[in-house]
């Protein structure tokens, strides 16, 4: 496959995962899952990987993803985000508070079989929410 192919099918597979990722649609999600998937160096299974998402968006239930970048080398896609949402729900002990958050997000994910994501390695500035909503 041509490196400019590559890219551009490595962009519309992303914005489509992403798209799913900002509808909340889980079981879309683990679509895009090897089984297991490498989480941050450990094997998950594609069901605890969308599982990890469900308090958040219990707490915040506008979490949303905005892909500021996105690079692609070879199977790798690098990806920053501006991540928001409304506080409506009770988040690691604090209960809601109506406040609007705002972090950054890291992922790095390796591409395999063309279209599955097989190792995602994933950095959320979670500290800081929990200081805008305490």
């Amino acid at each position: 496959m041509a490196a400019n192919t590559k890219v551009e099918e490595y962009r519309a597979l992303y914005d489509s995962y992403l798209q799913h990722c900002n509808s909340h649609n889980f079981e879309g999600m683990e679509n895009f899952y090897t089984s297991p998937l490498n989480v941050n160096d450990e094997p998950w299974d594609p069901k605890k990987v969308t599982a990890q998402f469900e308090p958040l968006v219990t707490a915040f239930p506008d979490w949303h993803w905005e892909l500021r970048h996105l690079t692609i080398e070879g199977d790798y896609l690098a990806c920053h985000f501006k991540v928001t949402g409304t506080h409506k729900g009770s988040f690691q002990g604090i209960e809601a508070t109506g406040r609007k958050i705002t972090t950054t997000q890291f992922t790095l994910y390796h591409v395999v079989e063309g279209n599955k994501f097989g190792d995602v390695w994933d950095l959320v500035d979670i500290e800081s929410v929990v200081k805008q909503i305490s």
